[in-house]
C-alpha cells in the first residue's frame, strides 16, 4: 500500500517520508525520503517524526493468513503500538492506521491483534482515521475476484447484505483512494471508515 500511496502524495505536492530497513531503500519511490529505523522500536525513529502532521501506519505481515498468527503478535501489534507512540510523542495531529474489518467467521488472531492496536490508538489520545478493510485485490491478490459474483448475491439477499458489504473485497486503487482522502482530509474528530465509505471515496482522488 505504501508504494502506491507515496507516488500520489509526491503529485499532489505533499511531502513523503517513509520508514525503511537500510536494505530497502532503494525500493522507496523516487522523491520519497527514507527515515531509517526498526518498526518495532519507537526509540529508533521517534526523533525523526517531526515536522509531519500525519502518520499513516501501513506496517504489517505480508498476505495475512492463519498460520502466520505467530507473526502477527511479533509484527503487526509490536509495530503498530511503536507507531501509535512515535506519533504521539512526536505530537502528531493525525494518525491513520489500517486495522481489519470485524467481525468475521475467520482470521480470528488476525483480527485480535488489529482490535488491540485500535485500543492502544483510542488510549493514546492522539486524533485518528481507521479504515477496516476485508481482503484488497492487487498484485498476487487476484484469485478472490472469483469471489466476486457470491458477493455480488450475498448483498441482495436480506440475510447476508450487511456481512457482505462490510466484508466486501477492494482494489489497491479504492484502498490507496481512501488514504489519500483521509491525508487530506483530517479527522475532526476520530473516525472509522469500514468497507462501504471506503468504497464511497474511490473517485476523490
Amino acid at each position: 500500500m505504501g508504494r502506491s500511496l507515496i507516488p500520489k502524495l509526491l503529485a499532489r505536492g505533499h511531502t513523503a517520508r517513509a520508514l525503511v530497513r537500510p536494505e530497502s531503500q532503494s525500493k522507496l519511490p523516487a522523491g520519497a525520503a527514507a527515515v531509517a529505523g526498526n518498526a518495532l522500536d519507537a526509540a529508533s525513529f521517534v526523533s525523526q517524526v517531526p515536522p509531519a502532521d500525519t502518520f499513516v501506519q501501513l506496517v504489517g505481515v505480508p498476505h495475512p493468513s492463519p498460520a502466520k498468527a505467530p507473526q502477527f503478535r511479533t509484527v503487526d501489534l509490536p509495530a503498530a503500538r511503536a507507531g501509535i507512540d512515535a506519533a504521539a510523542r512526536a505530537g502528531i495531529r493525525h494518525f491513520i492506521y489500517v486495522s481489519v474489518a470485524h467481525p468475521a467467521p475467520m482470521m480470528h488472531a488476525f483480527i485480535d491483534v488489529r482490535r488491540e492496536a485500535e485500543d492502544h490508538l483510542r488510549a493514546s489520545g492522539l486524533r485518528f482515521t481507521v479504515l477496516r478493510p476485508w481482503y484488497v485485490l492487487g498484485p498476487g491478490h487476484r484469485w478472490p475476484y472469483l469471489l466476486a459474483p457470491f458477493y455480488a448475491l450475498c448483498e441482495r439477499l436480506p440475510g447476508t447484505r450487511e456481512g457482505a458489504r462490510r466484508l466486501g473485497l477492494l482494489s489497491l486503487d479504492q484502498i490507496t483512494a481512501a488514504l489519500l482522502w483521509s491525508v487530506e482530509n483530517p479527522a475532526p474528530e476520530s473516525r472509522v471508515l469500514s468497507v462501504p465509505e471506503i468504497r464511497s471515496l474511490a473517485g476523490t482522488a
